[in-house]
């Protein structure tokens, strides 16, 4: 009797399967594209007077997204590791039209901190509308070359400090960053934006679903953000909208070159992110952002960006093997040894020049991780 449940189930899930392919899809492509063109533009929300907690905000990304609710008329709680680059975000933010800016000098991968975060932003405002989950780390070096693998569970942060330029370290742990420092503030979050109906914004990426050589610890993190806050999606309902942000290469300290390397240390290697960028376009991130607040107004399931992101995801789910193929072919340097194909093909082509202006410069200028009186910047090259 087992095998006989089992084959019936079997069967009703792949007549289910066809059903999908052969009718809802056919049948919904129209219905969403009328609801795209004519009735989300109708329901855009309005931000004035919304409460918007951003985690990772003092760079990239994070930074972008502030300016751009500011701009909206958005009270904004603004939260990362660097406390000065937060100030500097804030009074930016300010200048662009945010009414109000609360500052938090927090590390969300740390459960109590990204507590103590969300509490000092319902105690200064009352309420939160939307949670923007944006911090996280970078990581490029192939596996089979990582030359301290429990590095990548505890992993060190080397940066000068401003005022005596010694040299100074900070531990963390890569998935906590990446997925715990997501799920850390949705948690403490959560209640509150049920409250108000909010919306929950999070960064992964379009690493999530198209596994790309080079990034195999990213890439596994980012997977997690995405499937966590997809079953988030399922058990909230309506509760709480949720907007996955899958970006691709976009302008950030990331594609400047700040990644954990093969030694798990995080340092800027310019080098390393030539290697792993190839001939990708990277990004501006304030379109990036723009393209992402029109979809978080429309409540948009998922934002995609650049939109060539969309066929390659498709193709990575469709015939996964041509994405590995393609990706062993430019990233190997095992075949014929020297440079891999990614790096010949950009110095060929010179697609480096197409980076945005900030990316080009030699050496890059990345925040500080230290609160600094003066210049908040530090230099670092490969």
């Amino acid at each position: 009797m087992g095998r006989v449940y089992l084959a019936i189930h079997t069967v009703l899930m792949h007549v289910v399967a066809a059903l999908v392919v052969l009718v809802y899809i056919p049948l919904s492509v129209p219905v969403r594209l009328f609801l795209w063109a004519f009735v989300k533009p109708l329901r855009r929300e309005e931000l004035r007077g919304k409460v918007v907690l951003i985690t990772g905000a003092s760079s990239g990304i994070g930074e972008e997204l502030a300016y751009q609710y500011a701009s909206e008329g958005a009270s904004l709680a603004l939260v990362a590791r660097r406390k000065q680059a937060l100030k500097s975000v804030a009074a930016a933010a300010r200048e662009r039209g945010a009414p109000d800016v609360l500052v938090l000098h927090a590390d969300v991968s740390d459960a109590g901190q990204s507590r103590r975060a969300v509490e000092e932003t319902i105690a200064h405002y009352g309420k939160l509308n939307h949670l923007v989950a944006n911090a996280g780390i970078w990581s490029t070096c192939p596996f089979d070359e990582i030359t301290n693998i429990t590095a990548f569970t505890t992993i060190m942060l080397y940066f000068e400090a401003c005022n005596d330029k010694s040299k100074s370290i900070v531990y963390m742990n890569f998935k906590d960053v990446n997925f715990w420092g997501a799920v850390y503030p949705t948690y403490y979050a959560l209640p509150h934006l049920k409250a108000s109906r909010g919306k929950l914004v999070v960064c992964s990426s379009a690493a999530g679903t198209v596994a790309t050589s080079r990034m195999s610890f990213y890439n596994a993190s980012k997977a997690a953000v995405l499937r966590f806050y997809e079953t988030l999606r399922a058990e909230l309902g309506s509760e709480v909208g949720v907007t996955i942000l899958t970006h691709g290469y976009v302008e950030s300290e990331m594609t400047m070159g700040k990644a954990v390397q093969k030694d798990g240390v995080l340092v800027v290697d310019q080098e390393a992110r030539d290697v792993q960028i190839g001939v990708f376009p990277v990004g501006s991130v304030g379109a990036m952002c723009r393209v992402a607040m029109d979809g978080i107004r429309r409540g948009d399931r998922y934002v995609t960006w650049p939109s060539m992101y969309r066929p390659l995801q498709l193709v990575a789910c469709l015939a996964p093997e041509i994405v590995s193929w393609l990706s062993y072919a430019m990233y190997n340097t095992k075949a014929g040894g020297g440079a891999p194909l990614s790096k010949r093909a950009l110095d060929a082509t010179g697609a480096r020049r197409f980076f945005p202006e900030g990316l080009r410069r030699d050496p890059v200028v990345i925040k500080t991780d230290e609160e600094c009186d003066d210049d908040e910047g530090v230099a670092a090259s490969n």
